[in-house]
């Protein structure tokens, strides 16, 4: 008869393995599907390194505003503001450099204060008054939405300076010269960021192995790295080839990175789904619930202000129109790539996933000219067949 430890480390099949943890693994195939669909339906326009690049560009402030609205979710609640509050700080950059021809540096900084602010305001009524995070952020999403009319005059604002532009439209000093129309220093970079995956997932795998928790088989452990290998060379050199790799991409690495962490590797990250999971027993643990809460919606401020100067950057202007429903596609990024609506559940890597999902959805859909009316009815329909994918996992 085997051991409990021995019934945790025996192996498992990859079929096997993959069935248990469809979750995680079902949104990235069905991504791939995706790619591969329209690649062909589009004739290959899809996968040019122009449009990979505008892939990218386009759907920056979806994924950097997805990790703040996984962190929400996670726990519970939900923000209906991030769309306006994405606007209105997009206006305010520009009355701040435009208008009273401030420093971009000390309006960067001064308008992520402010979405932290916004954050800390609409936390602490969710949080310590216990009024539904639906309702406040709902309130937030009309106050900020008519701030920003106000303060533009219903008029669009712009240009910016070109520095600041650099902040959505440049792309990365090439140190190399580039060579055959690649940009080396940009693919390289790809390179350094695929391998840093692999060694990650590497010292994950030892890890668990070393505490006997269950992991994947190692034939599927070799093929999934060596795909995450080819996958992100194949897409570095899509982009490299094109101007090189964007400033805003590195900005998404480096937070994507630090929410994996914090999400996977830190106690705060630990307790907050544990607020999610079971917000009485987290309490009665001696976890503070409610301050948690509280800086979720913090940190969902800040996200949210770094989405909307990522936006003006990109528009080069700051418009009345600027972050209308934005909130939708975030909320369905993170739906989409397994968070769960009861809270609790939820990934970055699967939130990232959804956003370019969504993304490329979207890209593929206007390159092949369906109309936005048809647009908006698939997408709706792709976040309620995920939705009920989770309700049936949650009731199995």
């Amino acid at each position: 008869m085997s051991t409990p430890q021995e019934a945790i480390t025996a192996p498992q099949s990859a079929a096997g393995f993959l069935k248990d943890n469809l979750r995680d693994f079902g949104m990235l195939i069905s991504l791939v599907a995706i790619v591969i669909f329209f690649q062909i339906a589009t004739g290959g326009v899809l996968l040019k390194p122009l449009n990979v690049t505008n892939i990218v560009l386009q759907n920056s402030y979806i994924v950097i505003m997805a990790l703040g609205m996984l962190m929400v979710i996670v726990t519970g609640h939900i923000d209906l503001s991030v769309g306006s509050v994405a606007g209105f700080i997009g206006g305010l950059a520009g009355l701040m450099m435009v208008k009273l021809g401030m420093n971009f540096a000390v309006v960067i900084v001064a308008c992520l204060a402010v979405g932290a602010l916004i954050g800390a305001i609409q936390g602490y009524f969710v949080a310590y008054f216990k009024i539904p995070s639906f309702i406040v952020t709902l309130a937030g999403m009309l106050v900020f939405r008519g701030l920003m009319i106000a303060i533009l005059g219903s008029q669009a604002i712009g240009p910016f300076p070109p520095i600041f532009q650099k902040l959505s439209s440049g792309y990365v000093v090439e140190l190399i010269s580039s060579a055959g129309g690649l940009y080396i220093t940009s693919f390289l970079l790809g390179l350094v960021l695929a391998i840093i995956l692999i060694m990650q997932n590497l010292a994950g795998r030892k890890r668990r192995i070393s505490h006997g928790v269950e992991t994947e088989p190692f034939g599927f452990f070799v093929a999934k790295n060596l795909l995450i290998l080819a996958g992100v060379g194949y897409i570095a050199f899509l982009i490299s080839s094109h101007r090189g790799m964007p400033n805003v991409l590195i900005i998404m690495a480096v937070l994507i990175a630090a929410y994996s962490f914090l999400t996977t590797r830190t106690v705060i990250g630990r307790q907050i789904y544990a607020v999610g999971g079971n917000a009485r027993a987290a309490e009665l643990s001696g976890i503070k619930t409610t301050r948690l809460v509280f800086f979720t919606f913090v940190n969902m401020g800040v996200l949210a202000a770094l989405g909307g100067l990522v936006v003006a950057a990109r528009l080069n202007s700051a418009t009345p129109k600027a972050g209308a429903g934005f909130e939708l596609d975030v909320i369905a990024a993170c739906f989409i790539g397994g968070a769960s609506a009861y809270g609790g559940v939820g990934k970055v890597t699967g939130a990232v996933i959804g956003a370019f999902l969504m993304g490329v959805m979207n890209n593929g859909m206007s390159i092949l000219g369906i109309g936005i009316d048809y647009q908006q009815v698939i997408k709706g329909l792709v976040l309620l067949g995920a939705v009920c994918v989770d309700v049936y996992n949650q009731r199995r």
